[in-house]
């Protein structure tokens, strides 16, 4: 039985260089690829071999059944510990162990001969600073980094750059298209539900510049149409708790397309005047839809130990939101996505009577030098409450392509076992 890699695959595996760093597209296949180069290292004697994700649930829903799978198929396994998501290898006694960098210092002590760090760029680069990149030091271990950029400002992008000019490293750019995974046609189909930036980012392995406007694909023109209520359709609001101000954007939705209608903006308030407010412009017979922030679960900001969430039921919404909070940049990307997508359509407009919104997707930033919006000048709070709407009626679907998976008897080029 021999493994099989792509011609990109195979340029990655044969580097003989200490430090790899692969940038890539979503699928291109990078998960088959650490599986594949671990198992080369524990062809050797006695190594420490470790796969570290984000999160130890990353790493056990990203790699870990397909991992057992391979091993089990080549007969190497002599072990499996299913808690600890390590396995002992036959003949070698070398270990794979997969791990999460939630709580990094529990990392340190262990000397290791391979490290993968997968989906790196979501690590805290104080995990590789300040433990991982010591536990490599005694057994001059090899490293292999991958995943798709986060934008220059993100640590992820020094390391490659490492790549380009220092003797011990070696750095590696690709596309989805060019992992052979996933058809073209698939990928066009993408750039109808994601912006540009993202596109490029998620589907071209590119490094993209977070600094500037965040909501970069609103248009003052194009995104701004004039649109009245009709009275027959629900209404679809997103819902920001800050207390000074609370923020409501108020929609209706068209097949695709999302119209804001009008905005709601209430100083020193809390959820019971929010209720309020929307049942007197909009009645109390109006079928309504409420997208809140997540935290209305557990947070109160009415009297009587109310949660928000409870209050908005209570009123008889519709209330659709997520258990826990998005990455902000899921949010920003679902919002920019939808404002203009990679194929350049739009799907969001804007009512001109709308000012704070239109007003907040004008002005708000990046932090300098980060990939963190602005926060100070206060357009953040009816950004939210769009984002809050928008992350559950359009989603990004970046994780959601069809695609051929990989496997070790795919008929492409084939190398002997583990050669380099």
């Amino acid at each position: 039985m021999k493994i099989t890699l792509t011609n990109p695959q195979h340029k990655i595996s044969k580097s003989n260089k200490r430090f790899r760093v692969l940038v890539s597209g979503r699928r291109f296949g990078k998960t088959y690829l650490c599986i594949t180069e671990m198992m080369k290292y524990a062809t050797q004697i006695n190594k420490t071999i470790w796969y570290v994700a984000p999160t130890f649930k990353m790493a056990r829903e990203i790699v870990w059944s397909k991992l057992k799978q391979m091993l089990l198929d080549f007969n190497w396994v002599e072990d499996i510990n299913e808690s600890n998501l390590k396995i002992r290898i036959k003949k070698t006694g070398s270990t794979i162990s997969l791990k999460g960098c939630e709580n990094y210092d529990y990392l340190r002590g262990v000397g290791i001969d391979f490290l993968v760090l997968d989906e790196f760029a979501d690590i805290d680069e104080k995990a590789w600073t300040e433990v991982l990149r010591a536990s490599i030091s005694d057994t001059v271990g090899d490293v292999l980094m991958c995943g798709s950029p986060k934008g220059y400002g993100n640590w992820s992008y020094r390391m490659y750059e490492k790549g380009k000019h220092e003797k011990e490293w070696d750095s590696f750019q690709f596309t989805t298209l060019q992992g052979g995974i996933v058809s073209t046609e698939e990928i066009e189909s993408a750039k109808q539900d994601l912006d540009i930036r993202t596109f490029r980012q998620e589907f071209e392995g590119s490094f993209e510049n977070y600094a500037g406007a965040v909501y970069y694909n609103f248009h003052a023109v194009d995104n701004v149409k004039p649109k009245e209520i009709d009275w027959k359709k629900p209404l679809h609001i997103g819902l920001d708790f800050n207390v000074d101000p609370m923020s409501a954007c108020v929609a209706q939705i068209e097949k695709d397309y999302i119209y804001f209608v009008d905005e709601i903006i209430i100083y020193s308030s809390n959820t019971d005047e929010m209720v309020q407010e929307i049942r007197d412009r909009y009645g109390s017979k109006q079928k309504i839809f409420v997208y809140p922030d997540p935290a209305c679960r557990q947070r109160k900001t009415s009297a009587g130990g109310k949660t928000d969430l409870s209050i908005l039921q209570n009123a008889g919404f519709n209330v659709k939101c997520k258990i826990r909070h998005s990455p902000i940049r899921d949010r920003v990307n679902a919002v920019n996505s939808r404002l203009k997508s990679a194929n350049g359509i739009r799907y969001i407009f804007v009512s001109p009577s709308c000012k704070i919104i239109q007003k907040g997707l004008q002005r708000q930033v990046y932090k300098e030098n980060t990939n963190i919006p602005d926060k100070e000048e206060g357009h953040d709070h009816m950004n939210d409450s769009i984002g809050y709407l928008i992350e559950i009626v359009k989603p990004l679907i970046t994780q959601s392509l069809t695609y051929q998976p990989q496997r070790w008897n795919i008929k492409q080029r084939q190398y002997g076992l583990f050669k380099r």
